[in-house]
């Protein structure tokens, strides 16, 4: 369980390796941010990346999927991607295509991977499930369903990275107008 100063600690962590990646974040700017004594982190953590680890346990700096999450389907192909979509883009904001960037460091990234590769691993296991179960509905024709899980996965990972890294000033496309349209385009190459 963590305490509250632990929790300014790890926050003011991840925020400044949003800004800055992990490499350079120092310990006193996380005790600046955090308004604590330097001494305090290394009361509370191991160091700096203690912390990180410490945080990527948490659902907040490093949210989930889960299978479960490609149950409830309507077995509507478009309706369906739509749902995966949205709740991809739920849970992989802008703000965890910044933190998954600025973790990869080399010294941090062989403790972090795993977690950072969880949420699209099974969002492309989950589309992989889905697509077979499609087919053997008869509601969806033999494919290779590996790679449209990827090309479906690349489509939703690449808006969000995109929209991460300018905003609005690449395009004024909100996420709904994208997925409905992104979904209609990905739908009508599959059923052709």
């Amino acid at each position: 369980m963590t305490d509250e100063t632990q929790q300014k600690i790890i926050d003011a962590t991840m925020n400044l390796i949003m800004e800055k990646g992990y490499s350079s974040t120092t310990t006193k700017e996380i005790a600046r941010q955090a308004n604590v004594n330097e001494c305090t982190i290394f009361r509370k953590f191991q160091g700096k990346k203690d912390i990180v680890l410490t945080a990527m346990k948490q659902k907040e700096w490093c949210p989930v999927l889960q299978p479960e999450d490609f149950s409830n389907c309507t077995w509507n192909l478009r309706e369906d991607l739509e749902r995966f979509a949205r709740l991809y883009m739920q849970r992989v904001t802008a703000r965890f295509v910044k933190i998954s960037i600025g973790l990869r460091s080399p010294e941090l990234y062989p403790d972090t991977a795993g977690g950072i590769m969880q949420i699209p691993l099974t969002f492309k296991n989950g589309l992989l499930t889905y697509f077979e179960k499609m087919n053997k509905k008869g509601k969806l024709k033999k494919a290779d369903y590996e790679s449209l899980s990827m090309a479906f996965l690349s489509m939703c990972f690449g808006f969000v990275f995109l929209k991460a890294s300018f905003e609005d000033n690449l395009t004024p496309l909100h996420s709904e107008e994208y997925i409905k349209a992104g979904v209609k385009a990905f739908v009508k190459g599959i059923k052709e």
